[in-house]
């Protein structure tokens, strides 16, 4: 059997790498994005010898880079089965009056236009094929907003948006489109959204047992090995002390 193509985006840490790991356990060829390199080669390194993988190293809210890196690829490597959209993160922790201009640019640009500018570069070879999985990382902040992260939950309600409309787009090419949602996960991404802050970051995680990278990782390898008849459309996993977007029942 012929191994099908991943590409992870955000694949030097987090539910990108971890999503990585999974799919390396089960043969698939890697395809491995991101901007920490030596990340990305500790990462490659701690797969089996059997593992093919490639490192693409892009921005993914520079549309040059990611199509100039997506273009590089061998010939060999070039058909993509399936795209997986992780890169994205939060930026800060404020109201509207009082949130920083950079703060939102990196959230648009990164989480919304970045996903924009990785799956125009992968998904018209996947309509010439009439086949492929396109899997978005959306997150429970794009379905329940909450106080002073409206920045980061328009962004992932956008792709929300996303989802469904390169779901009504792409399901006549033969190309599902599964949109996943998580609640609380431990990554780095409270460490990002507090700049560096560990003890804000850690609290976030404090008096419960959160999500981990892997728990996402198993949920995207199943949404991907399904029936062909069946298309996971929606997932919105939460954490079992989390009710809500921020409704978290922790410990005293």
């Amino acid at each position: 059997m012929t191994k099908k193509t991943v590409l992870i985006t955000g694949a030097s840490s987090g539910i990108g790498k971890a999503t990585a790991i999974r799919f390396a356990k089960e043969g698939y060829k890697l395809i491995l994005c991101g901007r920490r390199e030596n990340k990305l080669n500790e990462l490659r390194q701690s797969f089996s010898q059997d593992v093919e993988s490639q490192i693409l190293l892009f921005d993914v809210r520079n549309n040059t880079e990611v199509q100039k890196a997506i273009d590089s690829l061998p010939d060999s490597w070039k058909e993509i089965n399936v795209l997986v959209n992780n890169a994205g993160n939060a930026h800060g922790l404020s109201s509207i009056d009082k949130g920083e201009i950079d703060d939102w640019d990196a959230m648009i640009d990164g989480n919304v236009k970045g996903l924009l500018y990785v799956s125009k570069a992968i998904i018209p070879e996947m309509v010439k094929r009439e086949t492929g999985h396109v899997i978005n990382l959306s997150s429970i902040a794009g379905k329940q907003t909450y106080e002073n992260g409206g920045v980061y939950c328009a962004s992932k309600r956008a792709v929300e948006a996303l989802s469904e409309g390169m779901r009504l787009d792409l399901t006549k090419h033969g190309i599902k489109i599964t949109n996943i949602a998580p609640g609380a996960v431990s990554t780095e991404f409270s460490n990002v959204r507090f700049k560096g802050d560990e003890d804000k970051a850690s609290k976030v995680y404090d008096g419960y047992d959160p999500l981990l990278a892997e728990d996402i990782a198993d949920v995207i390898w199943y949404t991907v090995n399904v029936p062909n008849r069946v298309t996971i459309a929606d997932v919105t996993i939460l954490a079992k002390a989390q009710s809500a977007a921020t409704t978290i029942y922790k410990n005293n």
